[in-house]
């Protein structure tokens, strides 16, 4: 989207004259350039050339000639040009590094905020505007500089050789942007950020001089717990949604040194300790409903670090990714080499588990988190331990566990099927190409069975991402960026918050209730899965109870209990940590994400009736000075569905165009053909069989009956229940992945 068509100067113009604005200072545009141009004044030494031209009229001030709406009638005045040299972006940089004190090139953050710094001094020192530091910048080249000196391995291109198995880490998915979507790779955008500062302070009103209202204050006002239920899907939506959640983003963020990968107080500091700078608590009002009781005034929050950009180009701050943006399952395998072979047996190709129960007759669990116990986890005793898994939230609650423990069954099962059909392969190759078959699987189910539910046929339709029914696919387009954005990250894809129930049930495999358990007593707390028979209840139990609706509605298990700790009767509120979050991110309003999905544009509170209910829209209107104001989640979450949709037009739009890049930039994605990763078309045919009831069924002990959809609650027309034995469940054909011993596939072992 072209930034001309958002309105990227904060407080002082907005409608059409924000309109006349952009489209006047469209005439001004910057060259980039690695000119020959002698700057007069400049004492510096060093290398004197241009690196970056910028357009100035005759005036000592760019505001007056571009943003005064007095003067958007005259005729463009005469440009002159500004010069930024090598040497000033040097001495920037040299600043901001004092300023940093000690740090290392491959330290992200630290590398992040000196690069942060020296866009905020140069912007101080030529008055840049908003455009030219979100747009310019990042352009020009920093190779040249000490920039480019400083810059790490994991921020430059590298030379990629096309393989067949997928680096854990992500890089050399794309082989001319070897880097894209990889771990540690910033959050792409689909609109301009809205800093208020214009590099990197959280989003403020459009109103000048106002404030934002608190997020504590919107989400106990705006989002009150009222309980309406989905009529289409079950808890395994909920639970997917989450592991997909996990797959796809973990955003960097400071943790304690001594807090066991906790993180950092801001609240309570240590008496004679600064607050750290990216302290930004939420700010809880004395008379709050539930808080006040407690005398909770402040609620931890920890603004995301700053990361590095390819080539270490400058611009506005930039939260980064510590996962792969791509579905490769790393939830399963990790996202880096040396954690994947910490989940390794190193034998068969197989993944390590606990086998406690193996004299009972029972499947395996996930193997026990020793290193670090209490991190992500509130441990009862000293020899309570949590689990290990790809991804470090593994514990967040129990019904994510679950699905986590499934597919590590489900590697170890294929990879023994593999190692009886082909028993020359050693363990390298026999772990690889389960995983590249588990990887499809997942990536299988995410667009054939959630993403239906989410977003409706006509959406799926709209963005073409309903998969092919047979043969390859031709749609990789290696010009796509497959990396997170930060709206879907930040706001859209958090849909899932509002599904969330309050209570977790368990059923026989009967298909009877059994009992329930608060969700705010699974968070963190996986200790039920140690119960011989108990995990198979709650398998049971999440096909047949309703998930919350998506709506404005929110239970209090997480906005008033979240990571509640034993013996306290509070928590935090995830409400309000999304809304902050989407704040610091710098995500612009609701309306500028309406602008960009092409929807009709909302101008008033009044013009929110069309699309929310009037409650809601009253609410926003008492909480809120201006409509543009509103945060991205709150009014995602409270707009109608879409018919067939369990989302709103907004959010079925991020949604949409993030699974629609993600599909089209990978490729290792299981349909493209001409690749060495690519399968034959038999192996691609069996894969299309796959079922998250067929992954059930083979990885569990008790399960007899299910629907054929157990993301969908049980239809006897079309979402019947039947047996895990009968044909209508297909099974994986692993015949097409036999291998002639004397043609065996050839053993890669990744580099990284």
């Amino acid at each position: 989207m072209s930034a001309h068509n958002t309105d990227l100067r904060r407080g002082s113009h907005s409608g059409a004259i924000t309109n006349a604005i952009m489209a006047r200072f469209s005439t001004l545009t910057w060259v980039v350039l690695a000119c020959v141009v002698r700057v007069q004044g400049v004492t510096t030494g060093g290398n004197m050339q241009c690196a970056l031209l910028l357009p100035r009229p005759p005036t000592s001030c760019l505001f007056v000639h571009t943003f005064n709406p007095l003067l958007l009638l005259q005729p463009p005045p005469s440009v002159s040009w500004s010069c930024i040299t090598y040497s000033d972006v040097d001495r920037a940089f040299l600043d901001a590094s004092t300023r940093r004190g000690d740090w290392q090139p491959e330290d992200v953050a630290s590398l992040g905020e000196v690069l942060l710094d020296t866009t905020r001094i140069l912007a101080h020192r030529y008055g840049l505007s908003y455009l030219e530091v979100w747009s310019a910048l990042p352009k020009m080249n920093v190779s040249r500089t000490l920039v480019g000196r400083y810059c790490p391995d994991f921020a430059v291109p590298t030379t990629c050789v096309a393989c067949r198995y997928r680096s854990h880490d992500g890089r050399c998915n794309n082989l001319r942007l070897p880097t894209l979507a990889a771990t540690r790779s910033v959050f792409a955008r689909l609109v301009p950020p809205a800093y208020s500062d214009g590099v990197g302070a959280p989003r403020d009103s459009v109103v000048r001089g106002g404030r934002l209202p608190s997020p504590r204050v919107v989400s106990s006002v705006a989002h009150r717990d009222q309980a309406f239920q989905d009529h289409t899907a079950t808890l395994y939506l909920v639970a997917w949604g989450q592991f997909m959640d996990h797959d796809f983003t973990l955003t960097a963020t400071p943790v304690g040194r001594s807090a066991r990968n906790q993180p950092q107080r801001c609240c309570r500091s240590t008496p004679g300790a600064s607050p750290s700078p990216y302290c930004l608590p939420i700010r809880i009002p004395q008379n709050d409903d539930f808080y006040r009781q407690f005398k909770m005034t402040c609620m931890e929050f920890m603004r995301a670090l700053s990361g590095v950009r390819q080539d270490c180009r400058l611009g506005v701050r930039a939260p980064f990714n510590m996962l792969t943006s791509v579905i490769d399952a790393n939830t399963v395998y990790g996202s880096s080499l040396s954690h994947s072979r910490r989940l390794r047996a190193m034998h068969g190709g197989l993944l390590r588990m606990n086998d406690s129960f193996a004299s009972i007759g029972l499947r395996e669990l996930l193997p026990p988190k020793l290193d670090d116990p209490d991190q992500g986890c509130i441990r009862l005793s000293p020899d309570h331990y949590c689990f290990l898994a790809g991804e470090t939230r593994v514990n967040e609650q129990l019904m994510l566990t679950a699905i986590h423990t499934l597919w590590f069954r489900q590697h170890n099962r294929l990879a023994r099927l593999l190692a009886v059909l082909n028993p020359h392969w050693d363990d390298e190759t026999l772990y690889q190409e389960t995983r590249r078959i588990v990887v499809a699987q997942i990536q299988h189910i995410t667009f054939n069975e959630f993403l239906p539910l989410v977003l409706g046929e006509q959406v799926m339709a709209r963005y073409q991402l309903q998969l092919q029914k047979s043969g390859y696919w031709e749609g990789h387009d290696p010009s796509v960026d497959p990396s997170m954005t930060a709206a879907f990250v930040a706001a859209a894809y958090r849909f899932g918050h509002s599904l969330v129930p309050s209570t977790v049930e368990r059923w026989s495999s009967s298909h009877r209730f059994i009992d329930s358990t608060r969700l705010s007593k699974l968070i963190q707390q996986p200790w039920d899965m140690y119960r011989p028979g108990i995990l198979d209840q709650y398998y049971v139990g999440f096909m047949n109870q309703p998930a919350e609706a998506v709506d404005n509605s929110v239970t209090q298990e997480v906005t008033n209990h979240l990571f509640e700790q034993p013996g306290k009767h509070y928590g935090l509120d995830l409400v309000s940590i999304n809304l902050q979050r989407g704040r610091e991110f710098g995500l612009p309003g609701y309306t500028s994400f309406r602008r960009l999905c092409g929807l009709p544009p909302v101008h008033s509170f009044q013009d929110l009736g069309y699309y929310m209910a009037n409650i809601t829209v009253n609410v926003y209107q008492d909480l809120y000075s201006h409509v543009d104001d509103i945060d991205l989640w709150s009014g995602g979450v409270s707009e109608r569905p879409l018919p067939g949709s369990m989302l709103g037009p907004t959010f079925a739009c991020i949604v949409a165009l993030q699974m629609q890049r993600l599909r089209q930039g990978d490729r290792y994605w299981y349909e493209v053909p001409g690749q060495p990763s690519s399968f034959t078309l038999p192996q691609l045919e069996s894969i299309r069989t796959t079922s998250l009831a067929r992954i059930l069924c083979d990885n569990t002990d008790l399960l007899l009956t299910l629907q054929l959809s157990p993301m969908a609650l049980l239809n006897h027309i079309t979402n019947p229940r039947v047996s895990c034995e009968s044909g209508f469940i297909p099974r994986l054909d692993l015949t097409p992945w036999t291998d002639p011993p004397q043609y065996p596939y050839f053993r890669e072992v990744p580099a990284w």
